[in-house]
């Protein structure tokens, strides 16, 4: 798996882009979010998924984490393909997906291109429990927020730790010592302690 490439960026378009990685060409899809974040750089380092279908293997990027977390939470819904959520991450911003779901409004997602009511209501249904965890822009959803505490949740999920246990015992290091927010391993040593 490609977790990230970090280059130059040769070629642009809103929905397409050429990363040079050391002589390396890759090509990248990417949403319209990405483009506006990156369209006056030269370079820089893009979040990558690797989508594979038995007929292509096709490279997208992402300007940060979170948008491509919100991307592998959408297709991993029965009917949202690699294109559609592209679409959705084009025409929309992560936390407003987000705040969507968690607030149940199928209405707000089948105003996007290639989502209809019933993909919008099995988006709601199947991801509330996930992308509220996303989420810190929803008023009384408990989410990790900063980029250090995903970091920390990743690394305990990567240890075999329960998502769900992972987040827990973040939320307690940090709420029993509020001084560790700013030290990745501080937070993921305090963490395993508290599970």
């Amino acid at each position: 798996m490609i977790a990230y490439l970090s280059g130059k960026f040769v070629y642009k378009t809103p929905a397409l882009i050429y990363v040079d990685v050391n002589g390396v060409g890759y090509e990248v899809n990417i949403s319209l979010s990405t483009y506006t974040a990156i369209q006056n750089l030269e370079e820089g380092k893009l979040f990558t998924h690797l989508h594979i279908k038995e007929d292509a293997h096709t490279l997208y990027g992402f300007f940060d984490a979170v948008e491509k977390e919100m991307f592998i939470l959408l297709i991993s819904v029965s009917g949202v393909g690699a294109s559609t959520a592209r679409m959705m991450l084009s025409g929309m911003k992560p936390s407003e997906i987000t705040n969507a779901i968690v607030m149940n409004n199928a209405r707000q997602l089948e105003s996007v291109k290639g989502i209809g009511k019933k993909t919008a209501e099995r988006l709601v249904l199947e991801l509330k429990d996930k992308v509220s965890k996303l989420s810190n822009s929803v008023p009384g959803i408990q989410s990790v927020g900063n980029t250090l505490e995903m970091d920390a949740l990743n690394a305990l999920v990567a240890l075999g730790i329960a998502r769900p246990v992972a987040e827990q015992s973040i939320k307690k290091a940090i709420q029993a010592e509020p001084t560790i927010q700013n030290n990745l391993e501080t937070i993921i040593k305090k963490a395993l302690k508290a599970i």
